[in-house]
Formats: structure tokens, C-alpha cells, sequence
């Protein structure tokens, strides 16, 4: 098998484990890196709504803030 041919098959080998170890370790970062790019101002409507679909579900607010919890402290009045 000539070199070069190698060094594809071991490139794709290791951007494939490098691919899994991010899925399977950090799934919220990678669904963001790719979503991103694609919900930029000026794409067309399709991208942005593919990239709703791919970007991880929103954090709610924890702890004492005052959010949607209302577990802060009360409101002067």
C-alpha cells in the first residue's frame, strides 16, 4: 500500500476517534461549535432553523438570581 494512502487511513482513523471522544465528552460544546456559524446574521432561513435544531437546549438560571425560580429574595416595594 503506497505511504500516502497510509497516512489518509490513519488521518481519518484518528479524526474519527477525535470525533467520538467530543460527542461522547463534551456533546453541549460540540452541538455549539457547529450551530454557531450556521445562525449567523444573513443565512438563509433553512441554515439558521438547522442550526436551532443542532444547537444544545437552553440552561435555565440557578440558584439565588430572582429567575424563573423566584428563590432570591423579595422584591421591594
Amino acid at each position: 500500500m503506497p505511504l500516502t494512502v497510509q497516512y489518509i487511513v490513519v488521518g481519518l482513523v484518528v479524526a474519527l476517534a477525535l470525533w467520538i471522544f467530543l460527542k461522547k465528552q463534551m456533546p453541549g460544546t460540540l452541538r455549539l461549535a457547529l450551530a454557531k456559524p450556521l445562525v449567523r446574521d444573513g443565512r438563509p432561513a433553512w441554515m439558521r432553523a438547522l442550526a436551532r435544531r443542532i444547537a444544545p437546549p437552553a440552561q435555565g438560571g440557578g440558584g439565588a438570581c430572582g429567575g424563573c425560580d423566584n428563590c432570591g429574595p423579595p422584591p421591594r416595594r
